[in-house]
């Protein structure tokens, strides 16, 4: 192969992928397509039925009156016979021949007719529940393109989230020693002050129950008791004592 053909089948080939890699990004609107011109071909192949039924129905009723011809012809035939009027009744006879062969040659069309009608009834059912099939299917995969394009997204974003995630987590530790060190920080400014002011010295007097002013629970309770009555001793002449 020269090197010409080679470059030629080359093209060929780029252009197939190309082709393909348009059919393939645009796959469900055709398919969309394919099945409104699908719906489109049901609709014109029930129109067709519904004339081949009403002139299935037209060729019916005009054997149905070949027929009651041919039965009213009969009765005429015999009549003429009785009355021995035989050129009428073989006038009669050749009418009635020509009916039954009306007849004959039309009853086959109606067959083929129904036949025909039968084979489209079963096409175009077949063709409805494959349309309705292909449908839904369709309709699935629309949702399962939807959801793919949505976890695409979030997988792409994923990794810019996790570090962003990364970096607030790190602002928020951030944070909590800033506030654990301003939290110690003023505890201790507190504990300097108390001790400039002496107020560290009197919580510790207090907590001994030494500080002045102080009265503790008994001290209070003494307080409260009613007072007891005191006991008077008398001096008796004589050195002896009376109660």
């Amino acid at each position: 192969m020269s090197i010409w053909n080679k470059l030629f089948t080359l093209g060929r080939a780029g252009a197939h992928e190309a082709t393909a890699a348009v059919v393939d990004a645009n796959a469900l609107r055709i398919l969309d397509q394919e099945i409104r011109d699908a719906d489109t071909a049901q609709g014109k192949a029930r129109d067709d039925m519904a004339t081949l039924v009403a002139r299935r129905r037209i060729l019916e009723k005009e054997v149905a009156g070949f027929r009651d011809q041919v039965t009213k012809y009969e009765a005429s035939a015999r009549a003429a016979v009785q009355k021995g009027d035989m050129d009428l009744a073989r006038q009669v006879a050749q009418r009635i021949a020509d009916l039954e062969q009306d007849i004959a040659l039309k009853e086959p069309q109606i067959g083929d007719m129904r036949t025909a009608e039968d084979q489209l009834h079963t096409a175009i059912t077949a063709t409805d529940r494959r349309i309705e099939t292909l449908r839904r299917e369709v309709e699935v995969v629309k949702v399962n393109e939807s959801v793919q394009k949505a976890q695409a997204a979030v997988s792409a974003r994923g990794a810019g989230a996790g570090a962003s995630l990364g970096s607030a987590a790190d602002s928020l530790a951030r944070i909590k020693e800033r506030q654990m060190i301003r939290g110690e920080r003023i505890k201790a400014a507190g504990e300097l002050e108390d001790r400039r002011t002496g107020a560290d010295l009197d919580e510790k007097l207090r907590l001994a129950g030494i500080l002045p002013g102080q009265s503790s629970a008994d001290d209070i309770l003494a307080r409260l008791a009613p007072a007891q009555p005191t006991l008077q001793i008398e001096q008796k002449p004589g050195g002896g004592k009376t109660e």
